[in-house]
Protein backbone atom coordinates (compact mmCIF):
# COMPACT_ATOMS: atom_id res chain seq x y z
CA UNK A 1 0.00 0.00 0.00
CA UNK A 2 1.14 3.37 -0.59
CA UNK A 3 0.23 6.71 -0.47
CA UNK A 4 0.20 8.98 -3.75
CA UNK A 5 2.80 11.17 -5.22
CA UNK A 6 4.01 13.84 -2.88
CA UNK A 7 1.88 12.56 0.13
CA UNK A 8 2.87 10.03 3.14
CA UNK A 9 0.91 6.92 4.52
CA UNK A 10 0.75 7.34 7.99
CA UNK A 11 0.33 4.54 10.05
CA UNK A 12 -1.78 4.29 13.65
CA UNK A 13 -0.97 2.11 16.19
CA UNK A 14 -4.86 1.99 17.98
CA UNK A 15 -6.86 0.78 20.62
CA UNK A 16 -5.33 2.63 23.13
CA UNK A 17 -8.00 3.20 23.65
CA UNK A 18 -10.44 1.64 20.99
CA UNK A 19 -13.08 5.05 21.27
CA UNK A 20 -9.86 7.58 21.92
CA UNK A 21 -8.61 5.82 18.37
CA UNK A 22 -11.53 6.04 16.35
CA UNK A 23 -12.07 9.69 18.33
CA UNK A 24 -8.11 10.49 16.72
CA UNK A 25 -9.41 9.14 13.30
CA UNK A 26 -12.36 11.21 13.23
CA UNK A 27 -10.26 14.02 13.82
CA UNK A 28 -7.75 13.82 11.66
CA UNK A 29 -10.69 13.55 9.08
CA UNK A 30 -12.56 17.04 10.21
CA UNK A 31 -8.82 18.82 10.97
CA UNK A 32 -8.11 18.06 6.69
CA UNK A 33 -9.10 20.68 3.97
CA UNK A 34 -10.31 18.52 1.43
CA UNK A 35 -13.48 18.79 -0.65
CA UNK A 36 -12.70 15.51 -2.57
CA UNK A 37 -12.09 11.91 -0.37
CA UNK A 38 -8.94 12.03 -2.65
CA UNK A 39 -7.84 14.85 -0.75
CA UNK A 40 -7.82 13.55 2.63
CA UNK A 41 -5.59 11.83 4.60
CA UNK A 42 -4.12 7.95 3.80
CA UNK A 43 -4.06 5.87 6.75
CA UNK A 44 -3.78 2.40 7.90
CA UNK A 45 -4.88 1.67 11.23
CA UNK A 46 -3.90 -1.47 13.61
CA UNK A 47 -6.82 -1.52 16.27
CA UNK A 48 -4.83 -3.70 18.75
CA UNK A 49 -6.83 -3.12 22.15
CA UNK A 50 -5.13 -5.90 23.78
CA UNK A 51 -2.25 -3.73 24.14
CA UNK A 52 -1.38 -4.42 28.37
CA UNK A 53 -2.33 -1.36 29.82
CA UNK A 54 -0.15 1.04 30.03
CA UNK A 55 -1.13 2.97 33.38
CA UNK A 56 -1.09 -0.34 35.60
CA UNK A 57 2.35 -1.31 34.04
CA UNK A 58 3.84 1.85 34.67
CA UNK A 59 2.66 2.42 38.31
CA UNK A 60 3.85 -1.39 39.44
CA UNK A 61 0.41 -3.11 39.18
CA UNK A 62 1.15 -5.17 36.23
CA UNK A 63 4.17 -6.94 35.04
CA UNK A 64 2.67 -6.61 31.45
CA UNK A 65 4.67 -4.78 29.10
CA UNK A 66 2.83 -2.55 26.70
CA UNK A 67 6.17 -1.14 24.66
CA UNK A 68 6.94 -4.73 23.00
CA UNK A 69 3.64 -5.41 21.75
CA UNK A 70 3.12 -1.31 20.35
CA UNK A 71 6.67 -1.72 18.50
CA UNK A 72 5.51 -5.15 16.83
CA UNK A 73 2.23 -2.72 15.57
CA UNK A 74 4.12 -0.05 14.57
CA UNK A 75 6.37 -2.63 12.46
CA UNK A 76 3.19 -4.47 10.92
CA UNK A 77 2.25 -0.79 9.58
CA UNK A 78 5.84 -0.20 7.82
CA UNK A 79 5.33 -3.54 6.72
CA UNK A 80 2.22 -1.99 5.32
CA UNK A 81 3.73 0.34 3.69
CA UNK A 82 3.64 3.15 6.35
CA UNK A 83 6.14 6.05 6.11
CA UNK A 84 5.17 7.84 9.55
CA UNK A 85 3.67 6.07 12.77
CA UNK A 86 1.44 7.77 14.98
CA UNK A 87 0.74 6.79 19.08
CA UNK A 88 -2.37 8.54 19.63
CA UNK A 89 -2.00 7.42 23.55
CA UNK A 90 -0.51 10.15 26.01
CA UNK A 91 0.01 7.18 28.77
CA UNK A 92 1.56 4.96 25.73
CA UNK A 93 4.83 8.14 25.69
CA UNK A 94 6.95 6.65 27.93
CA UNK A 95 7.26 3.88 25.47
CA UNK A 96 7.81 5.95 22.48
CA UNK A 97 11.40 5.06 22.01
CA UNK A 98 10.88 1.32 21.75
CA UNK A 99 8.84 1.84 18.97
CA UNK A 100 10.89 4.42 17.56
CA UNK A 101 13.86 2.02 17.56
CA UNK A 102 12.05 -0.88 15.55
CA UNK A 103 9.87 1.38 13.30
CA UNK A 104 12.56 3.43 11.12
CA UNK A 105 10.79 5.49 10.20
CA UNK A 106 9.28 9.20 11.91
CA UNK A 107 7.14 8.32 15.14
CA UNK A 108 5.04 11.57 16.10
CA UNK A 109 4.37 11.75 19.69
CA UNK A 110 1.26 13.13 21.29
CA UNK A 111 3.30 15.09 24.32
CA UNK A 112 5.17 17.60 22.16
CA UNK A 113 2.30 17.97 19.65
CA UNK A 114 0.02 19.03 22.42
CA UNK A 115 2.73 21.64 24.49
CA UNK A 116 3.73 22.62 21.16
CA UNK A 117 -0.02 23.19 20.53
CA UNK A 118 -0.31 25.07 24.30
CA UNK A 119 2.19 27.42 23.75
CA UNK A 120 1.07 28.99 20.26
CA UNK A 121 -2.63 29.11 21.68
CA UNK A 122 -1.30 31.24 25.01
CA UNK A 123 1.20 34.15 24.43
CA UNK A 124 3.00 34.56 27.69
CA UNK A 125 1.96 31.14 28.83
CA UNK A 126 4.13 30.14 32.26
CA UNK A 127 2.07 27.42 33.97
CA UNK A 128 0.01 24.74 32.47
CA UNK A 129 -2.39 22.57 34.12
CA UNK A 130 -2.86 18.47 33.19
CA UNK A 131 -5.72 16.68 32.83
CA UNK A 132 -4.35 12.80 32.42
CA UNK A 133 -3.60 9.32 33.36
CA UNK A 134 -2.26 8.32 37.27
CA UNK A 135 0.64 6.37 34.74
CA UNK A 136 1.07 9.61 32.69
CA UNK A 137 1.68 11.91 35.96
CA UNK A 138 3.81 9.59 37.41
CA UNK A 139 5.66 8.85 34.10
CA UNK A 140 6.03 12.98 34.23
CA UNK A 141 6.11 13.13 30.36
CA UNK A 142 4.29 16.37 30.62
CA UNK A 143 6.01 17.77 33.61
CA UNK A 144 9.53 17.37 31.32
CA UNK A 145 8.05 18.00 27.66
CA UNK A 146 6.83 21.51 29.51
CA UNK A 147 10.11 22.02 31.29
CA UNK A 148 11.63 21.95 28.26
CA UNK A 149 9.68 24.64 26.28
CA UNK A 150 10.10 26.66 29.89
CA UNK A 151 6.88 26.31 31.62
CA UNK A 152 5.76 24.73 34.76
CA UNK A 153 3.11 22.17 35.47
CA UNK A 154 0.07 22.08 37.74
CA UNK A 155 -1.51 18.54 38.29
CA UNK A 156 -4.72 17.98 40.33
CA UNK A 157 -4.82 17.12 44.32
CA UNK A 158 -5.56 13.89 44.78
CA UNK A 159 -8.92 13.76 45.35
CA UNK A 160 -9.19 16.05 42.16
CA UNK A 161 -6.84 13.35 40.23
CA UNK A 162 -8.62 10.27 41.95
CA UNK A 163 -11.70 12.09 39.78
CA UNK A 164 -10.31 12.21 36.71
CA UNK A 165 -9.23 8.71 36.95
CA UNK A 166 -12.70 7.68 37.48
CA UNK A 167 -13.65 9.45 34.47
CA UNK A 168 -11.14 7.94 31.58
CA UNK A 169 -11.62 4.22 32.95
CA UNK A 170 -15.28 4.17 34.97
CA UNK A 171 -17.05 6.17 32.43
CA UNK A 172 -15.37 6.64 28.67
CA UNK A 173 -13.17 3.51 28.72
CA UNK A 174 -16.36 1.37 30.12
CA UNK A 175 -18.66 2.83 27.71
CA UNK A 176 -20.27 5.51 29.76
CA UNK A 177 -21.22 8.91 29.49
CA UNK A 178 -18.11 11.15 30.85
CA UNK A 179 -18.92 13.49 33.62
CA UNK A 180 -17.61 16.79 31.86
CA UNK A 181 -18.96 18.65 34.73
CA UNK A 182 -16.75 16.76 37.23
CA UNK A 183 -13.85 17.51 34.78
CA UNK A 184 -14.88 21.23 33.97
CA UNK A 185 -14.79 21.72 38.10
CA UNK A 186 -10.96 19.86 38.30
CA UNK A 187 -10.11 22.38 35.41
CA UNK A 188 -11.24 25.65 37.58
CA UNK A 189 -9.21 24.45 40.56
CA UNK A 190 -5.56 23.99 38.08
CA UNK A 191 -6.61 27.68 36.43
CA UNK A 192 -7.18 28.87 40.07
CA UNK A 193 -4.00 27.26 40.99
CA UNK A 194 -2.11 29.29 37.94
CA UNK A 195 -2.58 27.86 35.34
CA UNK A 196 -2.86 29.35 32.29
CA UNK A 197 -4.59 26.36 30.02
CA UNK A 198 -5.59 23.20 30.65
CA UNK A 199 -4.51 20.32 28.64
CA UNK A 200 -7.04 17.08 27.93
CA UNK A 201 -3.70 14.86 28.07
CA UNK A 202 -5.71 11.76 27.87
CA UNK A 203 -7.08 10.55 24.72
CA UNK A 204 -10.13 9.34 26.36
CA UNK A 205 -10.94 13.04 28.00
CA UNK A 206 -10.76 14.24 24.44
CA UNK A 207 -13.78 12.74 23.90
CA UNK A 208 -15.45 15.05 26.16
CA UNK A 209 -13.77 17.91 24.61
CA UNK A 210 -16.87 19.62 22.79
CA UNK A 211 -18.82 19.00 25.46
CA UNK A 212 -16.37 20.37 28.62
CA UNK A 213 -16.00 23.69 26.41
CA UNK A 214 -19.76 24.39 26.62
CA UNK A 215 -19.10 24.30 30.70
CA UNK A 216 -15.86 26.62 31.27
CA UNK A 217 -14.12 29.99 29.89
CA UNK A 218 -10.56 28.60 30.16
CA UNK A 219 -8.23 27.83 27.13
CA UNK A 220 -8.41 24.12 26.59
CA UNK A 221 -5.94 22.11 24.63
CA UNK A 222 -6.81 18.66 23.29
CA UNK A 223 -4.25 16.38 22.76
CA UNK A 224 -6.20 14.04 20.04
CA UNK A 225 -6.54 17.38 18.19
CA UNK A 226 -2.89 17.93 18.73
CA UNK A 227 -1.93 15.10 17.01
CA UNK A 228 -4.03 14.79 14.68
CA UNK A 229 -3.04 18.40 12.94
CA UNK A 230 0.50 16.99 13.30
CA UNK A 231 -0.71 13.66 11.38
CA UNK A 232 -2.64 15.94 8.54
CA UNK A 233 0.81 18.03 8.00
CA UNK A 234 3.12 14.84 8.27
CA UNK A 235 1.17 12.97 5.22
CA UNK A 236 1.19 16.29 2.98
CA UNK A 237 -2.61 16.96 3.21
CA UNK A 238 -3.74 20.37 3.53
CA UNK A 239 -4.94 21.33 7.14
CA UNK A 240 -8.22 23.21 8.06
CA UNK A 241 -8.01 26.78 8.98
Amino acid sequence: MTAPQGRTLVGVVGGVGPLATAYFLARVVRLTDAATDQEHVDLVVHQRASIPDRTAFLLGRSSEDPGPVMAACAQDLVRLGARAVVLPCNTAEPFLPQVEAVAGVPVLGIVRATVEAAVRRVPGLQRVGVLATDGTVAARTYHDELARAGLETVVPGAEDQATVMSVIYDQVKAGLPGDAGALAAVADRLVGAGAGCVLLACTELSVLHDELLGLTDHVVVDSVDSLALATVLRAGARPAA
